[in-house]
C-alpha cells in the first residue's frame, strides 16, 4: 500500500513538473530581444534596378513608436521618400534613389524588455538615374542670357546725334575762320588806300 502510494506521488510530482516546464517555454521567446530575420534587398546585395521601398523583417511585431529607419546613400545623402509603413512583423520604407554607389539603411527599435536594438544593412545601387535631373533644368539658364543684348539694342542709335552735334560744331567753325579772313582783307585793303592817298 505505501508502495504504491510513493508510486502515484512520484508520476504527480513528474507530471507537475512537465507542466511547469512547458508553461514556461512560452515565455521565453516574449522576453528575449527582437532581431532582423531578413530584408529587401538582402545584405550585400549588389542591383542595376533601384527598388521601390526597403522591407525590413523582424522576429517580433515592431512597435511603430519606438522604431526609427533611415536611408543614407553616396555621401551621405538621405534616401529615404516617406515615414515607414507597418504591417505585422515587416517594416517598409519608400526608397529615393540617388546617385550610384553604396547605399546603408540602419534600424533602432526597443524589445518588449525595453532594451534597444540597432543594426543596418548595405546594398550597392550600380545605376544611378537622377544624374540627369540637372542638365533638363540647364536649357532654360541658357535661354535667359539671349534676351539681355535685346534690351541693349536701341543704345547703338544715340551716338548719330553726337555725330551731328559734331559736324554743326565744324560748320560753325568754318563760318568763324571765313569771316576772320574777310575782315582781316578789308583791314588789309584800308590801309592801302590811306598809303595812296597819303603819297598824292
Amino acid at each position: 500500500m505505501g508502495g504504491r502510494v510513493a508510486r502515484v506521488a512520484r508520476t504527480w510530482a513528474v507530471v507537475l513538473g512537465v507542466v511547469a516546464a512547458s508553461a514556461l517555454l512560452p515565455a521565453a521567446p516574449a522576453a528575449a530581444h527582437n532581431s532582423l530575420t531578413g530584408s529587401d534587398p538582402r545584405d550585400g546585395a549588389r542591383l542595376a534596378a533601384a527598388p521601390e521601398r526597403i522591407e525590413l523583417r523582424f522576429l517580433a511585431t515592431p512597435k511603430e513608436a519606438t522604431t526609427e529607419v533611415t536611408v543614407t546613400g553616396p555621401d551621405n545623402v538621405a534616401a529615404t521618400g516617406g515615414a515607414p509603413a507597418f504591417s505585422g512583423k515587416r517594416v517598409t520604407v519608400p526608397f529615393r534613389p540617388g546617385a550610384a554607389g553604396l547605399y546603408i539603411v540602419t534600424y533602432r527599435l526597443a524589445s518588449d524588455d525595453g532594451h534597444p536594438v540597432k543594426g543596418e544593412i548595405r546594398f550597392t545601387l550600380t545605376t544611378g538615374t537622377p544624374a540627369e535631373s540637372p542638365s533638363a533644368s540647364a536649357p532654360p539658364t541658357s535661354a535667359a542670357p539671349t534676351a539681355a543684348p535685346t534690351s541693349a539694342a536701341p543704345s547703338p542709335a544715340s551716338p548719330t546725334p553726337a555725330a551731328a552735334e559734331a559736324d554743326d560744331d565744324g560748320g560753325t567753325g568754318w563760318l568763324w575762320a571765313a569771316g576772320a579772313v574777310v575782315l582781316l582783307a578789308a583791314l588789309g585793303g584800308g590801309l592801302l588806300l590811306r598809303r595812296r592817298a597819303a603819297r598824292r
